[in-house]
C-alpha cells in the first residue's frame, strides 16, 4: 500500500498581514519625520510637533527589527522549496533590480529637494539628475549620501536584506549541521520568561559594545551595530519559522507580553530622558539591556497578537501582499515631494499633514494599480512577479518580506 501524501502546510496569513501592517507603520513613520520636532530629516515642515516624539520613539525601538525578523521567517519558507544557490540567485534578482532602479529613478527627487532646500544646489531637476547619474562631487551635506555621490535613502533595507540572505545561504551547511540544529532547537524550545529574556541578552551585549563605536549610518559598510542587531533578528526569524510549539507559546502569553511591553517602554523613556545612552559605563550597559529587552518584548507581543487575530484569509490580503513591495519603494519619494510643495501653501498644522499622508497613499495606489501592475516591463523593477504567475504559498510569503 502506498504511503499517504504529506498534507500541505497551512498558509500563515498572520505573517503576510504583519508584513503589510509593518510597512503601513513605516509609511506613517516617514510622514511623521516631516513633522517631528528636533529630529533631522531630508526636509522638514514649518509645523513641527513635540508630541510626535512619543509615538515615534515607541515604534522606532522595534519597527525595523520586526521587519528583519519577518523577513527571516519568510526565508525559512523559501528555503524549503529551493537550494542555497537557487535561493541566492532569486534573492539577488528580487532585491538588487528594484534597488538599482530605485537609486536611479525613484530616490533622486528626494535628494534634489533636500539639496534645493539647504541651498547646496540651485539648478533644475534635469541638471541635478545629470550630475547625480554621472557621480560628480557635491558640496558637503548636500543630501544624505552626497559624500558618495548617489544615495539609496529609505531603500537601505534592500541591500541589508540581500547581504543577510546571501550570508545565511553561505552558512546553511553550519546551520543545518548538528550544532546549528541543536542551537535552533534550543531557541525554539524557549518558554515563559526564558523566551522573553534570553534572546534579548546577546542583543544587549552587542549594543553595549558597538553602539558608541559604530553609530547608525545605513551605508552597509561601517554599520556594525545595526548589522549585529538586524542580522540577529533575521536569524531569529529563520529559526522561528513555522514552529508550532513556539507560536502557540506566544499566543498563550499574549496578554502577559502586552502587559510587559508597556512598563518596558516606560523604563526606556525614563533612562532616555534621565541618563541617556552615552552615560557612564554601568548605566550604558543598563540602557542597552533595557532598550533591547523593550524592543524584543514589543516584537513578541506583536507576533503573539498577530498570530491570534490575523491568521485568517482576509479578502484584502492577497492584493496587499503583492502591492506592499512597490508601495515601499515609492512611498518616501511621494511623501517628500508632497511635503515640499504643500509646505509652500501654508495650510496649517492639521490640513498639511493630512494631505501629505493622503497624497502618499493615493500616489502609491494609483502608480501601482494603473502602471506597475498593468505594465509588464515595470513589474520586475518593483519586485512584482510576472502577470499570471502565482507563486507557491511559501514563496508568496517571502515576496515582500524582502523589501523599509
Amino acid at each position: 500500500m502506498s504511503a499517504n501524501p504529506v498534507p500541505a502546510r497551512p498558509r500563515r496569513h498572520d505573517i503576510d498581514a504583519l508584513r503589510v501592517l509593518a510597512f503601513a507603520v513605516l509609511i506613517l513613520y516617514h510622514a511623521g519625520m516631516f513633522y517631528v520636532a528636533d529630529w533631522g530629516w531630508h526636509i522638514k515642515s514649518t509645523y513641527l510637533a513635540d508630541w510626535l516624539k512619543w509615538p515615534m520613539i515607541l515604534v522606532n525601538q522595534w519597527r525595523m527589527s520586526l521587519l528583519f525578523l519577518i523577513s527571516g521567517v519568510a526565508v525559512n519558507f523559501l528555503l524549503r522549496r529551493s537550494g542555497p544557490g537557487a535561493f541566492a540567485w532569486s534573492r539577488t534578482r528580487r532585491l538588487l533590480v528594484p534597488l538599482l532602479f530605485g537609486m536611479a529613478v525613484v530616490v533622486p527627487p528626494q535628494a534634489y529637494l533636500q539639496a534645493l532646500s539647504n541651498g547646496s544646489f540651485d539648478g533644475d531637476y534635469a541638471q541635478f539628475l545629470l550630475r547625480y547619474v554621472t557621480f560628480q562631487p557635491w558640496p558637503a551635506g548636500a543630501f544624505d549620501g552626497s559624500h558618495v555621490g548617489v544615495t539609496w535613502n529609505h531603500l537601505w533595507y534592500l541591500p541589508y536584506l540581500l547581504a543577510y540572505s546571501l550570508l545565511l545561504a553561505a552558512l546553511l551547511p553550519l546551520l543545518r549541521g548538528r550544532g546549528g540544529q541543536a542551537l535552533r532547537d534550543r531557541f525554539r524550545g524557549l518558554r515563559g520568561w526564558r523566551l522573553w529574556l534570553l534572546p534579548a541578552l546577546p542583543l544587549a551585549v552587542a549594543s553595549w559594545l558597538l553602539i558608541g563605536r559604530f553609530p547608525t549610518t545605513h551605508d552597509l559598510i561601517a554599520d556594525w551595530h545595526s548589522h549585529a542587531i538586524y542580522f540577529a533578528m533575521f536569524l531569529y526569524g529563520y529559526w522561528i519559522g513555522a514552529d508550532t510549539g513556539l507560536w502557540e507559546e506566544l499566543k498563550r502569553r499574549r496578554w502577559w507580553l502586552l502587559g510587559a511591553a508597556i512598563p518596558s517602554f516606560v523604563a526606556i523613556l525614563w533612562l532616555l530622558f534621565t541618563t541617556g545612552p552615552e552615560s557612564s559605563t554601568p548605566m550604558h550597559a543598563l540602557f542597552a539591556l533595557v532598550q533591547r529587552l523593550n524592543a524584543w518584548t514589543w516584537i513578541l507581543a506583536v507576533l503573539a497578537w498577530g498570530h491570534h487575530l490575523l491568521n485568517r484569509p482576509f479578502r484584502w490580503l492577497p492584493y496587499a501582499s503583492q502591492a506592499v513591495y512597490p508601495w515601499y519603494v515609492l512611498h518616501q519619494t511621494i511623501t517628500v515631494v508632497a511635503g515640499y510643495w504643500l509646505a509652500k501653501l501654508a495650510l496649517g498644522p492639521v490640513v498639511e499633514p493630512a494631505l501629505v499622508v493622503l497624497v502618499t497613499v493615493a500616489g502609491c495606489l494609483v502608480i501601482y494599480e494603473f502602471a506597475i501592475r498593468r505594465v509588464r516591463a515595470l513589474r520586475p523593477l518593483f519586485g512584482v512577479p510576472p502577470a499570471g504567475r502565482t507563486p507557491p504559498p511559501d514563496v508568496a510569503r517571502g515576496a515582500c518580506a524582502s523589501a523599509s
